[in-house]
């Protein structure tokens, strides 16, 4: 029977004879299970004849235009819901009520941590420095790779102090040198001066050498003579000597040539053999035009192989003043920034 249509099932009913006894008989037809579906299917539901009343009501006249009022309503629903979600998409997070909005803009370029620990430490410089530099007023941002996606159409200053900074890309070449002919400002710690190219890498920055060459003490200390008292960015630094590292065999820039701040002498170390007792810049600025671009500037300090002399007050103090003159904006600028007082009051006895 399963495999039988409906049309030809046979559907079952009892008739009684004179004698009391009960005959089968079957004609075509389906079973009455089936034979009561359309009965139940028929039944009108309570929805439908709502709906129907509700249309009954609309007298025909106004029907068409009562949908067409529907559609656009609807329509107009569905617009402003989306540009609901289109402004909260591309709303600006609320700025912490700590940072300058005014600030000069710093990018941080730090690189992946070498040497021994305590040394060459850049992850630490992007993390403390992009606090340190927030405190004082300054907008920053970094990574630890080369500035992209017109970030530096926005950046007044570039910190460089990673490993090799010399070794660049097209990309990321082409980017510092439309940086620089606008008239962005470098600043160059420890060896990121260092590269392939120490002639290219010069007219950048002033002064660079070449990786591959014995040219630095390793540790030693570095007694500091500074040569331009009146520079406002020497206004903290004194003759001291610190234990850091020292470059000699430098590649120079030329016409212009570079501003020297402060020197030293290269202590003898076995690096250094037959250079023990050179005086060599250490400390410098420069300041030059690329064809068809601004004026531009370059702050450099030579040392910092010893994370710990990021510490140091003076040689803090000098950097500061030195971000803010590579930047083009007054020297003290992060020096005497004053943050305005908090947007909001810290409950007493409760944490941050």
């Amino acid at each position: 029977m399963h495999g039988e249509p409906i049309g030809t099932l046979l559907e079952w009913s009892k008739s009684t004879n004179s004698e009391g006894s009960s005959t089968v008989i079957t004609r075509p037809g389906p079973p009455p299970c089936i034979a009561a579906l359309p009965r139940a299917t028929a039944m009108p539901h309570p929805d439908a004849s709502r709906a129907k009343r509700s249309r009954e009501a609309i007298p025909r006249q106004y029907r068409l235009p009562a949908l067409v009022l529907l559609i656009a309503f609807n329509a107009l629903a569905a617009q402003q819901a989306s540009g609901q979600a289109t402004g909260a998409y591309n709303a600006q997070a609320p700025r912490p009520w700590n940072q300058n909005p005014n600030g000069m803009h710093v990018y941080i370029w730090a690189g992946l941590k070498s040497h021994f620990a305590g040394q060459h430490d850049y992850p630490q410089f992007l993390a403390d420095w992009s606090k340190l530099l927030t405190e004082h007023g300054a907008v920053v941002d970094g990574a630890l790779h080369g500035p992209g996606g017109g970030v530096l159409d926005h950046t007044d200053v570039v910190i460089l102090y990673k490993g090799d900074a010399g070794y660049l890309s097209d990309d990321e070449k082409a980017a510092l040198e439309a940086f620089v002919k606008r008239g962005g400002g470098l600043v160059s710690i420890h060896d990121s001066l260092c590269g392939p190219d120490p002639a290219y890498f010069a007219t950048l920055v002033g002064g660079a050498k070449k990786h591959g060459e014995v040219n630095y003490t390793l540790g030693a200390p570095i007694p500091y003579t500074v040569v331009d008292t009146a520079s406002p960015i020497m206004k903290s630094m004194s003759n001291f000597t610190l234990f850091d590292e020292a470059f000699y065999n430098m590649t120079w820039a030329q016409n212009p040539g570079i501003h020297v701040l402060a020197t030293a002498v290269i202590p003898g170390t076995p690096s250094a053999g037959a250079h023990k007792g050179e005086v060599v810049p250490q400390i410098w600025t420069y300041e030059h035009t690329t064809p068809g671009g601004k004026p531009a500037r370059a702050f450099v300090w030579m040392q910092g192989h010893e994370y710990a002399n990021f510490s140091n007050y003076q040689i803090q103090q000098m950097l500061l003043r030195g971000i803010a003159w590579a930047a083009n904006k007054p020297v003290d600028t992060l020096i005497d920034y004053v943050p305005p007082p908090p947007a909001h009051v810290q409950p007493p006895g409760t944490a941050q």
